[in-house]
């Protein structure tokens, strides 16, 4: 019988994390590739309370070890990190880099969404159907899209479903097809999605 996984949760806004104690898209995803053993806390990635190191190094791979350090010494058992690539490639290289690091030895699956999150929400039409109780034409290849937080947005307005943005967000991620998302969003969804899967593996070394 697996054990249960502690993991932070943490991510930018109320889209991925969900409000109050609603449960978020990001943890849906983490849950259904990783599996049921996970009990998540949440955090924004820009609480000022954990502080990135001075001196050398990438912004964005110092700011992925500080959070780190911040999970591993307040008793997590892991760390799920995602950001958006928001236009700056390089920041992929950084939290490669994070993810990749022996300095500090814990747990993670580090994720850059290209461009944004909601290009996730996007990749599944047959989900997107489902919750909005309409037919949604393929949105293909929406890591390519440059307004997909406004395709997003205007989905959900056009439907008659009352839903908040992070609920439908939400929504979307219990239904969608991890497999389909890994196809649709290669470079963003895929790298992180395996790394969740990794972290079972790690646990069970």
């Amino acid at each position: 019988m697996q054990a249960v996984v502690k993991v932070l949760l943490v991510s930018e806004g109320d889209h991925e994390l969900g409000k109050g104690e609603n449960t978020g898209a990001l943890e849906i995803f983490a849950r259904r590739i990783y599996g049921v053993d996970l009990q998540c806390e949440k955090d924004k990635v820009s609480n000022p309370k954990v502080r990135v190191h001075a001196g050398k190094g990438s912004r964005y791979c110092k700011r992925a070890l500080a959070w780190m350090r911040h999970a591993k010494k307040n008793g997590y058992d892991a760390l799920i990190l995602v950001i958006d690539q928001d236009n700056q490639p390089d920041r992929i290289k950084q939290f490669t880099e994070a993810q990749k690091t022996d300095d500090i030895l814990f747990r993670r699956a580090l994720g850059v969404a290209i461009h944004t999150f909601d290009a996730w929400i996007l990749a599944d039409e047959r989900a997107l159907s489902q919750i909005l109780n309409d037919v949604i034409s393929p949105q293909s290849r929406p890591e390519e899209i440059r307004d997909v937080k406004e395709r997003c947005a205007q989905l959900l307005t056009n439907s008659k479903v009352a839903l908040s943005q992070s609920e439908f967000y939400a929504a979307v991620a219990a239904k969608a097809r991890i497999d389909t998302l890994e196809k649709q969003c290669p470079k963003g969804f895929a790298p992180f999605a395996e790394r969740v899967r990794l972290l079972q593996v790690d646990s069970d070394s």
